[in-house]
């Protein structure tokens, strides 16, 4: 992806720094066999299109509230 910019990326790729290749790459998101995107959401896992390092996306957690005690 060396020479290419960031708009080149299709709704089916995203370039982000490659920790393997060191250097921007094109990222990929192979098929999800996980279900993540079977409620039309992205799945966060994406492989870079040079050398397949995998990467996973933060996805929106929801927070739970937890009760905390003290010691008397």
């Amino acid at each position: 992806m060396t020479g290419r910019s960031i708009e080149v990326a299709t709704a089916e790729s995203r370039v982000w720094g490659c920790p393997s290749c060191g250097d921007d790459r094109e990222f990929v998101q192979p098929p999800c066999v996980d279900g993540h995107t079977e409620d039309g959401e992205e799945c966060p896992e994406w492989a870079c299109a040079d050398c397949g390092t995998a990467v996973v996306t933060a996805a929106p957690v929801g927070s739970v509230a937890v009760s905390a005690r003290r010691a008397a």
